[in-house]
């Protein structure tokens, strides 16, 4: 424990002992004795005289500083316990859980929740969702592609097709691995054998799944510094300790130390337009990532979630096409960028093993992945659709882009938001002055409804306080003066720096 934690939780234990001595016949004048105890304590707890996370006394220590005897402690705590105040683990003692809540349960909520989810306290996905879902903010932070170019005059013709010829498909349950038919379409256009195909409820239920199945808590986990966020938050709350590996150096022989000190369970990386950076690794590259991992016997995850959305040039082979000999990739991927994220629809491809084990974790929590999804989808491919579309929507993708990047240099002082113009992807990976705070920026650009998503979240480790992301591909081209306006501004008063909480709820 930080010593600044330490002297906090002395200072809450010394406070919590000078409360229950205020009145030394306190706890002789209530029957039973454990009651009076568990109403003060409880008392501090709410008043915060002791805070959430501090180690209460052992009982032997309460017991003889209040005169009582230890079963009374004994049965305090466990009263507190039940009511979620407190939480005791074998070996470790009692902590404070949370405090009591306001409303009308007989016991705090909070600390009946288990130890893992505790874990998960970062709300940024939420936050991007829910800005994203809001006509009336301007949302530069979640990656969206070009709704307008959606087809959705094919797409009604597809659902018309499917509810005619198959609806008992439709409707009635499917396999938990995905229908064989839809899973032979995205191996033949993606790549894959249809057996080693498991579809999915978009990719981040993808990475929930391979959490489970391949982490155990304390496993070290290697991934993109910066990194995919959703990955973050996913492989810590399955109790990962995460380690960077510079994306933009990309330094082979830097990871080879990195397998070779902390032995990851596995890698995880985003090697083509990779999100935040639009980084692409080249092919050599690549194939001495692979050697590297077969070497080192630790699997690959590839999140090619970007690949279909180059524009510029082709991009390499993906990791899972190159393994050929080692099959240590496993590659995960979605239509959430290439159509539309409502759809929420993706697929793993991977070996055998790994599928089966995959759809077993999966069929408790989702029996099976929508079927009219699947099959609609599954006939936008077949029938050529999807492809048209890509074009269509890779050339709006690129006006946008270069809106984007038109109105950000016309409107912002030179020097202030420095970035790579990228290939493919989404998104802007822009670098503000070393004095500027990205909080700042974010905060100041909100108060005019506009959305941009600090470089935090993205690094497993210290970084991104001085990055912002923003999202080309989610706003029209005539809307692009407008965002480079509100950041220009907000970049203004962030270096002045006057920040203010938002007063902008996104709800």
């Amino acid at each position: 424990m930080p010593k600044k934690t330490i002297r906090q939780a002395d200072q809450s234990v010394n406070g919590l002992f000078r409360t229950l001595r205020a009145d030394p016949r306190a706890l002789p004048r209530a029957r039973p004795l454990y009651r009076r105890l568990v109403e003060l304590l409880e008392g501090g707890i709410a008043a915060g005289a002791v805070a959430q996370g501090v180690r209460l006394p052992p009982e032997r220590d309460m017991a003889a500083a209040l005169r009582v005897s230890r079963a009374t402690v004994v049965s305090a705590y466990r009263e507190l316990e039940s009511r979620g105040l407190v939480r005791g683990y074998v070996g470790r003692g009692t902590y404070v859980s949370a405090k009591p809540d306001a409303g009308s349960a007989p016991f705090a909520w909070r600390g009946k929740m288990a130890s893992n989810a505790l874990l998960a306290t970062d709300t940024t996905v939420r936050d991007l969702m829910r800005a994203a879902a809001n006509p009336d903010v301007m949302s530069l932070a979640a990656g969206v592609p070009a709704l307008d170019c959606f087809p959705t005059a094919a797409f009604q013709r597809a659902v018309d097709r499917v509810l005619t010829r198959e609806p008992q498909t439709a409707w009635r349950h499917g396999p938990t691995e995905g229908l064989p038919r839809v899973r032979a379409t995205l191996a033949a256009r993606f790549g894959g054998e249809p057996g080693h195909i498991l579809l999915l409820a978009g990719a981040q239920q993808g990475l929930d799944l391979l959490a489970r199945c391949l982490i155990d808590p304390g496993d070290a986990v290697v991934m993109d510094r910066p990194g995919y966020l959703g990955a973050i938050q996913t492989f810590r709350s399955a109790g990962a300790r995460l380690v960077g590996w510079d994306i933009n150096r990309a330094d082979i022989d830097e990871l080879e130390e990195l397998l070779l000190r902390y032995r990851p369970k596995l890698i995880y990386t985003n090697p083509t337009y990779q999100n935040p950076t639009g980084v692409v690794l080249p092919i050599r590259l690549r194939r001495e990532l692979l050697d590297l991992a077969a070497r080192y016997r630790v699997p690959i995850v590839e999140d090619d979630t970007y690949r279909e959305l180059g524009l510029a040039g082709v991009a390499p082979p993906s990791l899972f096409k190159l393994d050929e000999a080692h099959k240590v990739v496993i590659r995960i991927n979605s239509f959430s960028k290439m159509l539309a994220p409502g759809l929420r629809l993706g697929w793993i491809s991977a070996v055998g093993p790994i599928v089966d084990q995959l759809a077993i974790i999966k069929q408790q929590v989702d029996p099976h992945t929508q079927n009219l999804s699947q099959l609609v989808v599954s006939e936008l491919v077949e029938q050529g659709v999807f492809d048209a579309h890509l074009v269509t929507l890779k050339a709006e993708h690129r006006r946008r882009r270069d809106a984007m990047v038109h109105a950000v240099r016309q409107h912002v002082p030179a020097g202030a938001l420095r970035f790579t113009v990228p290939d493919g992807g989404m998104y802007l990976w822009c670098q503000l002055g070393a004095h500027v705070q990205a909080r700042a920026v974010h905060e100041h650009a909100l108060r005019d409804r506009v959305v941009v998503v600090t470089g935090e979240p993205f690094y497993v480790d210290q970084g991104g306080a001085h990055h912002v992301r923003v999202c080309y591909t989610s706003q029209a081209p005539e809307r692009a003066a407008h965002a480079a306006q509100v950041l220009a501004r907000s970049l203004a008063s962030a270096a002045r720096g006057t920040a203010e909480s938002p007063r902008v709820r996104l709800v």
